[in-house]
């Protein structure tokens, strides 16, 4: 089993979905660009990444962070709720195979849950 967050405009994000082909896996790809994740599958996401904040999965030098009313110091649920309406903001890509999930910035980071 494997999953990809994908957005295909993202060097990275194609980067390491060509690791994953490379490595014979055909993932689940998820374009949460075009269609949006729901905030239980964020909150899930989130809890999988086993983080202790949830500013590592968002961008925090995109535009929208400022127009969401978003800072460093937002919470948690803040966070992860701007991630409906604004998706981009989700950093990218997030993986997640039966040993884990990672943000693979940079793409090689996906090998630790192969």
């Amino acid at each position: 089993m494997a999953k990809i967050y994908h957005n295909p405009r993202c060097s990275k994000s194609r980067q390491t979905l060509e690791i994953l082909h490379k490595k014979g896996i055909k993932p689940e790809v998820i374009d949460y660009i075009k269609n949006t994740i729901q905030l239980s599958e964020i909150n899930h996401l989130f809890e999988f990444l086993n983080l202790k904040t949830a500013l590592p999965m968002i961008r925090t030098k995109e535009v929208e962070f400022k127009e969401a009313g978003l800072s460093k110091e937002s919470s948690n649920e803040e966070l992860l709720s701007a991630l409906i309406t604004y998706p981009k903001l989700l950093e990218r890509p997030i993986v997640i195979t039966n040993k884990g999930a990672r943000i693979c910035r940079p793409p090689e980071l996906v090998n630790e849950i192969l």
